[in-house]
């Protein structure tokens, strides 16, 4: 049996602008109506907090972003070949 390609349909087959028509309306209703949450800036702090603790738990993870961090970094030195650095040698 040949699997058919299924049809786009619902919001898959509206363009990117139709689709964000339509979530910027709902967005403008719900605060309409009082119930769309705004965050205030201790919930964000809260927030942001968490997602922090639950990416740094990963020990190994956050070791690869930091090297990877350190590869650009020197990469663009190497690239911009001291310029902007007078102790460049």
């Amino acid at each position: 049996m040949e699997k058919t390609p299924t049809p786009r349909r619902g919001f898959a087959s509206m363009s990117r602008d139709k689709q964000q028509a339509i979530a910027r309306k709902g967005g403008q209703t719900a605060h309409q109506r009082g119930k769309a949450h705004e965050f205030t800036s201790e919930e964000a702090r809260a927030a942001g907090r968490k997602g922090g603790q639950s990416v740094s738990a990963d020990r190994a993870r956050m070791s690869q972003i930091g090297r990877m961090g350190g590869l650009r970094s020197a990469q663009r030195r190497r690239d911009q070949g001291g310029k902007g650095n007078p102790d460049a040698q």
